[in-house]
């Protein structure tokens, strides 16, 4: 099953009309008055710029143009604007910003058109962000998702807009008082003039600032000048969360509106469609209101979602047949190795190549080969699928927790033949993501519902229907060969593997010292809906390759950390990295008999993470007693968040390392919910103990993905080190009685 690709769409976007635009100043300007309604409305509000607001008091809200699901991002992006603005953090506040064409994230289309364009001369920045603007428009990249917000929307939008603001506050005083503009200090959400001991707030001259032209590349501070960033700052989200008044997707009202319910499923192999339904039971069940045979899936509209639940349990659809049926993952497993054996040693598409690995190959004084798979993953976020939705009056609006509220307006519009301008997306907290929530398949279920109901419904999918309907991390196999010198120093390096989607280079080793390398691309059809799941290729990714570093340093008679430490000379920020780890665990002390520890060293999203995990044989099974990480994300802008997000990437990836499965036979999903699709739970949790490395204050990296990558090599070593057993397949646990 091929995806479509934001990739493939954003950069056929710029081959084909890019030409028009380069060279031409499209600059986003300060459309505060079109802006206004939808963001700042209230009495006393001034907009400043499209990204900050500023109260009568002085409070200042920063408009965020990313979802918050956990991750801390309306905090951490918070905290830049008023970094640069000089604003008094105790007065700041956060706001969701709407799903306007205005709140694109150009910085997303960058890294997926031209990386080289991040970080542009100064002149010519106004053009690139004009250009990239356009593209994300084109493309309704307003998303969250890549580890992408504070290194691409922080470093790039929100301190500017602060900066910027900034300036804007002290014109707008320097007109007013008839001073120079650089004699004034803002300080505290205060402007002042000493020579004239005149005074403002921030909130006096916000009305005046927004009429002044927004600099579009005002100086951002120097690391040395930073007040809040860098500082564990206390998340502003979490009051709401503690005492019950946020709002998540499934908490959605429409004022005035009572809400019908729907439970909602789907034929259980892909493809299929319902071609009939047995519904003499279910439509006599109380608080049934409506049954209804979408063609693609069934749906039962009623008073409550239980009474939806229990009638669609009594519906029974026939399907119709696919090319999915039948198969199961042993034939899937099969397809895989039949797509490698074709590619052989050469075959495939080529991804990476240096020198000659073949030919390395063939004279090393030490030759090895292995093969891993890791299976298909579910997203299994704490808050179901779900959806409301209203359809009326030839308009759509749409509640929802979402990660692209944009794109789930355009998937929305053209199900209902509906103009995006008649489609409104409120956003909510989202309850867990990990880029489950980059797709619109839920939303055009409601909607399409909604229609056909003729009323306004919360649609909710079941724990079963949202494992068994997912957009799954896809299973992957890949084989390796390696060749080593008489030292023991690898020379040859060929892999080659059958599934591959974004972030690009995440299959590579160029950080090793490797002369000869060959990575190649075989691809295998699934028939399951794949996505992004957290870290998205770097999960399996991280597997493989650190799993069979870890062989070449066994099979040399090394230290796995020694071996891989000798191999970064031309790499040293992955080497401060991976010295650091090594202290932190003690590295190289003795343990207890049946204890070991693992290593694992990933680059992804930006951000460097080396991972050691401490693994105990309980009873004949492994145990992870500890991980200790250490990460270089160029320069952490919130310690705390950063952290956290290290911890719930680990544990994330403990989950994926030992129990994640899902499985296949006769076409669907064998699992159904957490008693069969297991999770690691705070009993088996492991003590983490996180630190990082400030390396580089202008190139940021992610927090939200790159903790996990590392921690299922590093299992799987540390499970090597304790037992002698090498396991080359996920789930782990699989592995153990």
């Amino acid at each position: 099953m091929n995806k479509w690709s934001r990739r493939g769409f954003i950069g056929a976007g710029v081959l084909t009309g890019g030409a028009l635009i380069v060279g031409v100043a499209v600059r986003r300007g300060n459309p505060v008055d079109k802006l206004r309604k939808s963001v700042a409305d209230g009495d006393g509000e001034q907009l400043v710029n499209a990204w900050v607001k500023i109260d009568r008091d002085s409070t200042v809200t920063a408009i965020v143009p990313h979802c918050e699901m956990g991750q801390g991002a309306h905090t951490t992006l918070a905290q830049m604007l008023a970094d640069e603005l000089d604003a008094d953090w105790a007065k700041v506040s956060v706001m969701q910003a709407p799903a306007n064409g205005f709140y694109v994230v150009p910085d997303a289309a960058r890294a997926f058109v031209a990386a080289w364009s991040v970080d542009a001369p100064k002149w010519i920045e106004p053009t690139y962000n004009g250009l990239f603007t356009q593209i994300a428009k084109l493309g309704d990249v307003m998303i969250t998702g890549g580890s992408s917000s504070v290194r691409s929307t922080g470093q790039h939008t929100m301190r500017i807009a602060g900066a910027a603001a900034r300036q804007m506050l002290i014109a707008a005083a320097a007109a007013q008082w008839k001073v120079p503009a650089d004699e004034i200090v803002a300080e505290n959400s205060t402007l002042v003039h000493k020579a004239s001991n005149k005074r403002g707030t921030y909130g006096e001259f916000a009305e005046a600032a927004s009429r002044e032209s927004m600099p579009q590349t005002p100086p951002l501070k120097d690391v040395s000048q930073f007040k809040l960033m860098g500082k564990g700052l206390q998340r502003l989200d979490i009051p709401a969360k503690v005492n019950g008044s946020a709002h998540f997707g499934i908490d959605a009202q429409i004022a005035g509106q009572p809400l019908k319910y729907v439970a909602v499923k789907a034929p259980p192999v892909p493809g299929a469609k319902v071609e009939a339904i047995n519904t003499a039971t279910a439509k006599t069940m109380p608080g049934v209101r409506k049954i209804l045979n979408m063609g693609d899936f069934v749906a039962v509209v009623a008073d409550g979602y239980w009474q939806a639940q229990m009638a669609l349990n009594m519906v029974e659809p026939r399907y119709s047949r696919t090319a999915g049926d039948g198969l199961d993952s042993a034939k899937l497993s099969a397809r895989f190795a039949k797509a490698l054996d074709e590619a052989g040693d050469t075959g495939g598409t080529s991804l990476a190549k240096e020198g000659d690995a073949p030919g390395a190959f063939a004279s090393a004084a030490k030759k090895l080969n292995a093969e891993y798979k890791v299976p298909f993953v579910a997203h299994a976020a704490m808050e179901p699928i779900n959806c409301t939705a209203f359809v009326h009056d030839g308009k759509c609006e749409i509640w929802m927790s979402t990660q692209v509220p944009l794109m789930a307006r355009s998937a929305v519009a053209k199900a209902l033949d509906l103009s995006t301008d008649d489609v409104t997306i409120n956003q909510l907290y989202l309850g867990g993501a990990f880029g489950r929530r980059l797709e619109s398949d839920y939303p055009v279920q409601a909607a399409r519902v909604a229609k056909e109901a003729g009323v306004p419904i919360k649609m909710i999918w079941s724990r079963e229907e949202d494992t068994r309907q997912d957009f799954y991390r896809p299973a992957d196999t890949s084989r390796f060969s390696a060749g080593l010198d008489a030292s023991g120093k690898p020379v040859s390096w060929n892999n080659v593997f059958t599934q591959l989607n974004d972030p690009a280079g995440s299959w590579d080793v160029a950080h090793y010292d490797i002369p000869n390398r060959s990575i190649r691309h075989a691809p295998a059809d699934m028939h399951l809906r794949f996505g992004s799941l957290r870290s998205v290729d770097c999960s399996q990714q991280g597997f493989f390759i650190e799993s069979f570093i870890d062989e070449l340093a066994h099979a040399a008679g090394q230290d796995p950390f020694e071996y891989r430490r000798a191999l970064l000379g031309k790499s040293p920020r992955h080497k401060a990295v991976l010295e650091k780890v090594a202290t932190m665990s003690g590295w190289g002390t003795p343990l207890p008999a049946g204890t070991g520890r693992g290593i694992a060293l990933v680059k992804s999203f930006g951000t460097i993470v080396a991972e050691v995990a401490e693994v105990r044989i309980e009873e004949g099974r492994p145990r992870v007693t500890k991980v200790w990480c250490c990460a270089d994300a160029g320069y952490v802008m919130n310690p705390d968040g950063f952290a956290a997000q290290m911890e719930g990437g680990i544990i994330y990836g403990l989950t994926t390392a030992l129990y994640s499965w899902i499985t296949l036979k006769d076409g669907g999903v064998e699992q159904s919910n957490f008693h069969d699709y297991q999770m690691v739970r705070m009993n088996e949790a492991p003590e983490i103990v996180v630190d990082y490395i400030n390396a580089d204050s202008k190139t940021l990296g992610g927090a939200g993905e790159p903790g996990l990558p590392p921690l299922a090599p590093a299992v799987a070593n540390a499970i090597f080190a304790a037992t002698g057993k090498r396991l080359r397949d996920l789930p782990l646990a699989q592995h153990f009685t």
